[in-house]
């Protein structure tokens, strides 16, 4: 991809502008706002229907399902966002917008959505632009850079780059199965009903959930000093004059925390 041509990068942003938007308002977006507004809705104006008069199991019940609903598709929605945007060539032309910058060259103008931030260009973004030193150029008269090393990528640097992007959907979803075994609980007791009493079911699962993404954030936590250091170096020995492999956007988002 020949990131200079003027063309060719306005039909890639165009065509991948619409695969980004059609990730985030497709019909997984669709059902699982639907979904999440029932969910919430749905204990406060489920006992007013004829049908579920005198019934509380279905006037409250049903908003757990609705809820653990809504987390999927929501999480599945946010999946398919975060894939569009870090397609191969958007994240070559934020690599070479990175690059333009260290040697002093700074873009006309960014998209917000190209570094997955809000239309006013606020948030952090999921994936922005690459930072990296200023580079200093090598003699023009002898056209020979600096000399550098870079040492080879550590078995946990490629350990992170596996597990950084998994997860981040554990407090969402375990705080869903609470919520949901709660109500199930509550109609039980207040209608002499049994059967929801299984909702508590629910209850260790959500327990479940958040230790596992607990573990997880664990891991990451401890594999993050040896992959940072390793980006870091790869940017110093880049600014020398080495060659070097492209970082990953995980290594990449290290940096620009």
């Amino acid at each position: 991809m020949d990131y200079t041509d003027d063309a060719a990068v306005s039909d890639l942003l165009g065509r991948h502008r619409v695969a980004v938007d059609r990730a985030t308002h497709g019909p997984a977006g669709w059902i699982g706002g639907l979904a999440l507004a029932a969910g919430v809705i749905w204990p406060f104006v489920g006992h007013t229907a004829p049908a579920t008069a005198g019934r509380p199991l279905l006037a409250y019940a049903p908003a757990g399902p609705l809820l653990v609903l809504a987390a999927a598709c929501l999480t599945l929605a946010r999946l398919r966002w975060k894939r569009a945007l870090m397609h191969k060539e958007l994240a070559g032309y934020r690599e070479a917008l990175g690059l333009a910058r260290a040697y002093g060259i700074e873009p006309a103008h960014v998209p917000p959505w190209l570094e997955g931030r809000r239309e006013d260009g606020g948030g952090k973004g999921a994936a922005p632009i690459p930072r990296y030193a200023p580079v200093e150029r090598a003699d023009e008269g002898t056209g020979t850079p600096p000399s550098a090393t870079l040492p080879p990528k550590p078995a946990a640097v490629s350990e992170y780059e596996r597990v950084a992007d998994q997860g981040g959907w554990h407090d969402e979803v375990g705080w869903l199965l609470l919520f949901a075994g709660g109500i199930g609980a509550a109609v039980a007791v207040s209608s002499g009903e049994p059967l929801g009493l299984a909702a508590l079911a629910l209850v260790p699962l959500a327990v479940v959930v958040w230790v596992a993404g607990h573990r997880q954030g664990s891991r990451k936590a401890d594999l993050r000093p040896e992959a940072e250091a390793y980006a870091r170096a790869v940017v110093a020995a880049r600014a020398a004059g080495a060659e070097t492999p492209d970082l990953s956007p995980q290594l990449r988002a290290l940096l620009d925390d």
